[in-house]
């Protein structure tokens, strides 16, 4: 295969997350992005490898027989996410578990018991949290709020007609575009570090029914703001929601990378929070807090945590890359206590409110990272929790977390490729896995996650 030569072939095979390995016959083997087995798909060859090459997806010539449902989202294609919705959502979780198990039986020596995968409660609006760009659809158009296009930098698909989040979610959303048009107001440019509009961020809670809105802007303003703000405010409140707003805030973003991040945050209306329950237990939630983006798979994923965590009584446990304190919350009520180490501060600030809310006594929760602060606890762990953040847990942090050699430990991942790197070490330095399950958090996307008991040998 040459570079910039196309190729057409068949996808035999898929490699997590959502690369097809595709057989082009004589001319060889290449893997495409975003191409499902039992596709015959024209691509064009965009880096050589020695042993293949890697090509960039043109046309799908031929749907796959998994390919079995007709798209819900009418800006399917467009946007960048969502790429699974050409199939059931039985056939989903069979791509998706199939994914899970090849990656795992590859790293797991000697036998394990794969529990499958459980679906999320909700295949549509699931959701509880959007992070939505402010931009143009190509260059110079009107203005857009929504999703990046596929495979674009640049370039903003406004997605007000989204089916992974609540209608309220997108009648936020034009109802803020609308506004801003009509202003004529400009938009963040990334590369000139020039204009106004720059991020909304939207969460919604699905058992207390509250709703949360961050409208995030440079300080690069021409006219009368508090005007504007406050008519913004206005247009959002007269909205026919079926959740309550609990809060609407005015964050300020005068840093050059495209992320969101507060300078300043203004509290234009109402509170800076939101409560969400998650078994029994209430949270606190900003717009920045993590939480999981699914409360109800949320749900199903920490069932099954604390179903591989057992007996905790009369034990100290860890949990490590703790978050909001989550996990840590659900087994605190029957644990002698819980010790959360979390390298996000407010995350942190965070997991003490809700476990004071939780009327929970029985914790510590502490900030820093994991490979520094666990030689500055004093207590010693009878049982780990790890649920490190997408890219594993660092190396030499494993090692250390390996050497307090406890018995048992379950580790929740949300990218398999990296459990089954750790899982190598973890391996190497005595544990053995016993239980796998995977849960689907993110219907109709390429994600997933995965649950992990490992017992010491």
């Amino acid at each position: 295969m040459k570079k910039g030569v196309e190729y057409t072939g068949e996808v035999f095979k898929l490699k997590f997350p959502n690369k097809g390995i595709v057989d082009c016959g004589e001319e060889g083997t290449a893997i495409v992005k975003g191409a499902l087995k039992g596709q015959r798909v024209r691509f064009v060859v965009s880096k050589k490898r020695s042993e293949y090459s890697l090509g960039r997806l043109r046309e799908i010539e031929k749907k796959s027989y998994l390919e079995d449902a007709t798209p819900l989202c009418p800006h399917f294609g467009l946007c960048g996410g969502c790429a699974y919705q050409t199939m059931s959502y039985k056939n989903q979780l069979e791509v998706k578990k199939g994914l899970v198990k090849d990656l795992l039986d590859n790293a797991i020596d000697g036998a394990y018991e794969f529990e499958g995968i459980i679906g999320s409660p909700n295949q549509w609006a699931y959701r509880n949290k959007m992070e939505f760009s402010f931009g143009d659809e190509f260059k110079d158009g009107p203005l857009a709020l929504g999703m990046h296009k596929k495979e674009s930098f640049h370039d903003i698909v406004t997605v007000d007609e989204c089916k992974i989040v609540d209608t309220d979610y997108n009648k936020v959303l034009r109802c803020v575009l609308d506004y801003c048009a009509d202003k004529n107001i400009p938009f963040y440019h990334k590369m000139r570090h020039e204009g106004y509009l720059r991020h909304l961020l939207v969460r919604r809670t699905v058992r207390t029914n509250e709703l949360l809105v961050g409208f995030v802007t440079s300080s690069q303003f021409d006219g009368d703001e508090s005007a504007f703000i406050d008519g913004l405010k206005d247009a959002i409140l007269d909205l026919d929601l079926s959740a309550e707003v609990k809060g609407i805030l005015h964050i300020i973003n005068d840093g050059v990378a495209d992320i969101v991040q507060s300078d300043e945050t203004r509290i234009i209306y109402g509170d800076e929070f939101i409560y969400e329950e998650i078994l029994g237990l209430k949270f606190k939630i900003s717009v920045f807090s993590f939480f999981q983006t699914n409360s109800l798979g949320a749900e199903v994923l920490y069932e099954k945590a604390r179903e591989y965590i057992g007996d905790t009584k009369d034990q100290t446990v860890f949990d490590l890359y703790s978050g909001t304190g989550t996990i840590a919350q659900m087994i605190a009520p029957v644990s002698k206590k819980v010790i959360g180490v979390e390298i996000v501060e407010e995350a942190v600030e965070a997991a003490k409110e809700n476990a004071k809310l939780n009327t929970l006594d029985n914790w510590k929760f502490i900030a820093g990272d994991v490979l520094k602060v666990i030689d500055e606890i004093e207590e010693k762990p009878d049982m780990l929790i790890l649920d490190p953040p997408r890219d594993g847990i660092n190396p030499k942090a494993l090692n250390k977390i390996i050497d307090f050699d406890v018995d048992k430990m379950v580790y929740i991942s949300c990218k398999p490729t990296s459990l089954a790197r750790d899982l190598e070490t973890l391996q190497e330095r005595g544990y053995k896995v016993e239980k796998v399950c995977a849960v689907d958090m993110f219907p109709n996307t390429v994600h997933v996650e995965t649950v992990c008991l490992l017992k010491r040998i």
